[in-house]
């Protein structure tokens, strides 16, 4: 086999890996939260009235004095409308403390007693309720937490 041959067939196989790996990131399940997405903002709205609305409020406006501790040292269900500091946080870290809940992402020295919901939404759906969340902040805070999510990737 000559040098040319060889190669010749290293840059075929290193375009094929190439075109294979573009071709996988072009058709893999796109994670995040769109609030422009009318479908999945909608669907995120079913979910939250399910399964966050009766901690978080329904109109996502927390529990009454949500700063104060109980007496288990963890907070009140915070609000996720932009009175709140949900939009102070990158998109991955709500989607994980969604997922996980509060014990296993909470920061050290942090207690929380925020139940994660692995069995119970499946990523997409929790993309969702975080769309929903999202597409109820006003436009000044929906472009701050977007600063906030670029600085973190």
């Amino acid at each position: 086999m000559t040098i040319n041959r060889i190669v010749h067939i290293v840059v075929v196989a290193v375009v094929l890996i190439a075109a294979s790996f573009g071709l996988y990131k072009s058709l893999a399940p796109k994670g995040g939260a769109d609030p422009d997405d009318g479908r999945q903002v909608a669907l995120g709205e079913q979910l939250y009235r399910a399964h966050c609305a009766s901690c978080h409020g329904v109109n996502l406006e927390g529990q009454a004095d949500w700063r104060t501790r109980n007496a288990d040292g963890t907070l009140k269900p915070p609000p996720h409308d932009e009175t709140g500091h949900t939009w102070h946080h990158p998109d991955r870290v709500l989607f994980d403390y969604t997922k996980q809940g509060g014990g296993p992402t909470a920061p050290p020295g942090f207690t929380s007693a925020m139940p994660g919901f692995a069995g119970t939404l499946s990523d997409a759906e929790t993309w969702a309720v975080l769309a929903f969340i999202k597409s109820r902040w006003p436009e000044a805070i929906r472009d701050r937490q977007r600063q906030i999510d670029g600085r973190s990737r």
